[in-house]
Formats: structure tokens, C-alpha cells, sequence
């Protein structure tokens, strides 16, 4: 049975995978990010104790050396990212490589940062360290531009953080395969269920390789097997009082019937009201039976539905209008059922005509419409039996004839709504296509 179909979700193989695939690209990219910071501080220390072990080994050549001019012609140097100065004791520049600054530098001993000043062009990280001069203890100062240390920092951390991304997303690709191919038996177990029906004895749920999944195996036929045990109790004592109710029904109608011919005038329309009940209630036996006999297990056909409405037990006196084209494909007896408790329900809701019609639908389906002249419903109420209808909650909400109805129509493939009327009842019986 099925009614009009929801948003499909997607499969739980899916969501795992796609939950895996975001777990993995936000780990790829804390990796990668952890990676750039770490290489921002090992190259900031790693060029700092470049700039330490120069000023060693240049201050050993300065020591061994003669006396160098302080003015150096700049246009000698071939590189612009490091620099040195040598300052006297009392901050007078002594010797300088080319291109550093004119200004002696002011910095304490260790590593500083020196900002230019708008004279010189460039910003710098300075290391100062003693150094003996002829006038005296002088300070020796080896600096690196800050504009190349912060270009080779990004240049390493953007390829190790490039790295650790591209490590992170083959390990990303290869988890997602291994997830989807893990979660690849539970995905077809789950089609599997879809499609299952405890009640067919043909079908069959796929062997699983899994031990797990075969135990979900075992549990749903087991499942299975005890609903529908169950429902084929309920089926068989259903029809059997059904069918024991057929005889004494029709022996009490034939006595009913002889009743009224021998009952003086004032109690025969007493009996005529309980030979009406009687009759009512030998078309519902009917209908139960036919839907017992069936199982819900259709059996197509073309049927003609002039030809099916005359072989129904309909109360006397109902008048039927019946469309000119009545051709349509469905289960006879299933069909026969729903018609027989729709029409008893306009019955006896003061009903003396019925009307018939047939509508094609877009997907070959076919919509069989029952309007009748009875006393009809509130709209609330026809919003309230509408949604109990949809939602396929019957109990406490309404009757035995709407119910089998509805029934009838999902096990075709549609289902049971009831349109707004001006006047009386109307329902309209949806039926989805044939199988080919």
C-alpha cells in the first residue's frame, strides 16, 4: 500500500559517508592550519639563529681585519636583505655593510625588531652582540629585512600547509571510498526492507555477508513471519464469521420478507426498518468477504463498471447515475468492495441518488467520483475525515466504509479524498496505473 509519497531522504550509507567526508575536510583543515603556524614559528627561529651564527662568524673577521672606512659605495651590493654595523661605544657608526642604514642602529643586546623611519626604505630584525673596537667595547649588529623574513615564512608555510591539505584530502578521498564501501551492504539491506512484504511468501530478503547485518536479517524475517501469522489469523476467523453470517442473514430475510406480507398494516413499517438493517448489513458481510477472499492481493483487470455496479447488492430504491464511458482497470473484487460500503454509506445518509463519473489522470492512473443528495458534512469535518484519511489514522475518526475504502485505494496505488461540496457528500476514489 502506498499513499502520495513524501521527500525521499537519502540512505544511511550516504549521510555516514557524506558526515565522514566533512569530518575529514574540517581535520584537514585544522591540519593544515596547525602546520602553518608551526612553520611560521620554526622559520622565525631558524633565521634568527642565522642571524646569531653570522654575527659570530662576522665578528670574527672584523676582529682579524684592518680598520675598514665607514662610507661603503652601495651600488657593490648584489643583495639587499641583510645588513650589518659596527657602532662605538658611544653609538657612532664605525663600519657598515653596503646598503645599511646610515644611522647607527640604537637597539639593545639580543634580537629587535627596527622599524624605518621613512629614510631608509626598509624594516629589519636585528641581532646586537659586543664586539671589542679600537675605541673601545663596540656593539656589532646583524639584521635580515623583515619584508624577506615574512616572504620566506609564507613561502614554507604555504607549501607545508599545501602539503599537509593535499595529504588531508587523499586521506580524505580514500576514507570516503572506504566509508561508501563499507556502508555499500547496509544501503542495499535497506532498499531491500523498502521493497519487503511479510505477507508475500515469495519474497525473500538478500543473504548478507556481515554478521551483523545478518543478524538484522534474522530479526526482520522472524519479524515477518509472526505479523504475518497474525494477520492471517485475523483473515481467516474475519472471513469465516463473515461467511457463517451469510446463511442466517438470508433466512432471516426470507422470513422478514414473508412477515411483511402476513403483518397487519401497523407493524410493517417496523419490519420493513428491520429488513432494511438486515439488508444493510448482509451487503457489509459482502464486502468484508470480498476483501478477505482477496488478501489485498490485486488481481488487474479491465472492467467495465456499468457491467461490475450490476452484479452489486445495492438497497432498493437507490437510484445510480452511471458514466457513458466505464472503462477501467482495477481488482474486481477489491473494487466491488469499496463500492458496496460507499454507497451504503450515502445510504444512510439520506441518499436517494448517486452519481458516478471516471476522470483520467496524468500517469494513467484513473479517479472514480461518487457524488450523492445526502445530508453531507461540516467542512470541518471534511478537513478533519481529509486528514485522518492522509495521515491513515481511522479510529475514532470514521466509519468502516470510508476506511475500506481508502484500503482499497492505496493497495492500487492512490488513494481517498474527499472534494468540497455545495450540496450532499463526495469522494473520489484514486486508482494509480496498471502494471504493464
Amino acid at each position: 500500500m502506498s499513499g502520495t509519497p513524501g521527500p525521499r531522504r537519502p540512505s544511511i550509507a550516504g549521510r555516514l559517508a557524506r558526515q565522514l567526508l566533512l569530518i575529514s575536510a574540517f581535520w584537514a583543515v585544522v591540519a593544515g592550519v596547525s602546520v602553518w603556524l608551526v612553520v611560521q614559528e620554526e622559520v622565525d627561529e631558524l633565521l634568527d639563529e642565522t642571524l646569531q651564527a653570522s654575527s659570530q662568524v662576522l665578528g670574527q673577521l672584523l676582529r682579524q681585519s684592518q680598520a675598514m672606512p665607514a662610507q661603503i659605495a652601495d651600488n657593490d651590493d648584489l643583495s639587499t636583505h641583510f645588513a650589518w654595523q659596527l657602532v662605538a661605544p658611544d653609538g657612532a657608526l664605525l663600519h657598515r655593510s653596503p646598503l645599511a642604514p646610515i644611522k647607527a642602529w640604537k637597539l639593545p643586546p639580543g634580537f629587535s625588531d627596527w622599524q624605518d623611519d621613512g629614510s631608509d626604505g626598509d624594516d629589519w630584525r636585528v641581532h646586537v652582540r659586543p664586539l671589542p673596537t679600537a675605541a673601545g667595547p663596540g656593539w656589532l649588529m646583524v639584521a635580515q629585512t623583515s619584508a624577506e623574513r615574512k616572504e620566506v615564512r609564507s613561502r614554507v608555510g604555504l607549501a607545508s600547509a599545501l602539503s599537509a591539505l593535499l595529504v588531508g584530502g587523499l586521506c580524505m578521498v580514500w576514507m570516503n571510498r572506504r566509508a561508501r564501501a563499507e556502508l555499500a551492504p547496509l544501503g542495499e539491506l535497506s532498499a531491500a526492507l523498502g521493497g519487503y512484504d511479510p505477507l508475500d511468501t515469495r519474497q525473500l530478503l538478500p543473504e548478507q555477508p556481515r554478521s551483523e547485518l545478518a543478524e538484522i536479517r534474522a530479526a526482520v524475517l522472524d519479524l515477518g513471519q509472526r505479523l504475518a501469522q497474525r494477520v492471517a489469523n485475523e483473515r481467516a476467523f474475519s472471513a469465516h464469521a463473515a461467511h457463517a453470517l451469510r446463511t442466517p442473514l438470508a433466512g432471516m430475510d426470507a422470513q422478514l420478507a414473508m412477515a411483511l406480507r402476513e403483518a397487519p398494516p401497523e407493524s410493517r413499517a417496523r419490519l420493513q426498518r428491520t429488513r432494511e438493517a438486515g439488508d444493510r448489513l448482509r451487503r457489509v458481510v459482502t464486502a468484508l468477504l470480498t476483501l478477505f477472499r482477496t488478501g489485498m492481493s490485486l488481481r488487474w483487470q479491465r472492467l467495465d463498471l456499468v457491467e461490475l455496479m450490476q452484479l452489486l447488492p445495492l438497497p432498493d430504491g437507490l437510484v445510480l447515475d452511471l458514466p457513458p464511458e466505464a472503462g477501467i482497470d482495477a481488482d474486481p473484487d477489491l473494487l466491488a468492495a469499496a463500492l458496496i460500503n460507499l454507497i451504503d454509506n450515502a445510504w444512510r445518509h439520506g441518499a436517494s441518488q448517486v452519481r458516478l463519473r471516471l476522470k483520467a489522470q496524468l500517469d494513467g492512473g484513473m479517479t472514480l467520483e461518487l457524488t450523492d443528495n445526502g445530508e453531507g458534512v461540516a467542512d470541518w469535518q471534511r478537513v478533519d475525515l481529509n486528514d485522518a484519511l492522509e495521515r491513515q489514522q481511522y479510529e475514532g475518526r470514521m466509519g468502516l466504509g470510508l476506511m475500506m475504502a481508502d484500503l482499497v485505494a492505496r493497495a492500487h496505488g492512490g488513494d481517498l479524498r474527499l472534494p468540497a461540496m455545495e450540496a450532499g457528500f463526495g469522494v473520489a476514489l484514486r486508482l494509480g496505473p496498471a502494471p504493464d
